[in-house]
């Protein structure tokens, strides 16, 4: 298995950062498999979603209204309502496995891979790829 970390900015408000041209460069030289993508942190998920045509904002305006930020949430430390951000990767799973076909994404016509993050507290974050070659 082939692995490295990619280091991401998010900010500091809620946002979804498209990770697919990074995916794709990553996935582009291993051939035929499986590309796992994982965050390893407690308060950000990975998504496959239409991008640039309102869907991440939409994504995001969704888990505002299940996850409102304020003050609910019995885990407390942190800025108002932070607690919702450690609820967030039950709803957006902190990984996602993609399947490559001769070091191509075999993703949907709109889809892309995505790090959703809502913890404003916490501005930069590591993505893990992993790359697992299919067995002949």
């Amino acid at each position: 298995m082939d692995t490295e970390i990619r280091h991401c900015r998010t900010g500091d408000a809620d946002s979804v950062l498209d990770l697919t041209d990074d995916c794709a460069a990553f996935a582009s030289s291993r051939g035929s498999g499986l590309l796992h993508v994982f965050v390893p942190h407690a308060t950000a998920g990975i998504a496959i979603l239409e991008t640039g045509a309102g869907s991440d904002d939409d994504l995001l305006a969704a888990l505002s209204d299940l996850l409102p930020a304020d003050d609910r949430w019995r885990h407390q430390h942190g800025s108002r309502g932070h607690g919702r951000s450690h609820v967030m990767p039950a709803l957006v799973a902190p990984y996602a496995t993609v399947p490559v076909l001769d070091g191509q994404l075999a993703l949907g016509r709109w889809q892309s891979i995505c790090l959703v993050d809502l913890n404003a507290d916490n501005g930069e974050r590591d993505v893990r790829l992993s790359f697992l070659v299919s067995a002949r």
